[in-house]
């Protein structure tokens, strides 16, 4: 029995090991919500988690709200408290799938298609993404629009003026194979 055991786990974990998954802990989202004439609304987080799975081109992230940076300490604490309120809302995540992905033509341009979720709230985000490889690497890069009123954020009268009502956002994720 014991020997049925062990062969059936270790066939089930050589079937997970097996798997095309490409991950990375160093990712790079941005996102700007500057205005002409006021001061930069800038962002970046260089700690984003993702992983692509090249058998069915799957693809998930996951960024810490904590983990964006402004040039102004002001600002970051601003986003933090007043906007996303990431004490009760730490994390976005993204879930979702290149779509028609093709394992064997990796580089070229592919649909993402899935869920973003942040500040309590989803939101289907379809965009385009560039994939890249060079040997067990792939880079993936990506900008897409959204705005802060689909996912309830809300943004004050008295500053509303100095932030873009279209929020740029760019990712760029470098995975190595798993």
């Amino acid at each position: 029995m014991k020997k049925i055991l062990f062969l059936l786990l270790f066939l089930i974990s050589g079937i997970v090991f097996s798997q095309g998954k490409y991950i990375t802990k160093k990712g790079t989202i941005s996102f700007e919500a500057s205005v002409p004439s006021f001061e930069e609304v800038k962002a970046k987080n260089s700690t984003v988690t993702a992983i692509l799975n090249t058998d069915n081109g799957e693809i998930a992230a996951l960024a810490l709200i904590k983990g964006f940076r402004f040039k102004n300490a002001l600002m970051e604490e601003h986003f933090n408290e007043n906007y996303i309120e990431s004490d009760d809302y730490p994390k976005a995540t993204f879930k979702g799938v290149l779509v028609n992905f093709d394992k064997d033509n990796i580089q070229k341009e592919y649909t993402i298609k899935g869920t973003l979720s942040l500040h309590g709230k989803s939101k289907e985000i379809q965009t385009k993404g560039e994939l890249t490889q060079e040997g067990n690497t792939i880079s993936i890069s990506s900008t897409f629009i959204t705005k802060p009123e689909d996912f309830d954020i809300k943004i004050p009268s008295i500053v509303s003026k100095k932030i873009a009502d279209d929020i740029s956002v760019s990712l760029n994720f470098i995975l190595t194979k798993k």
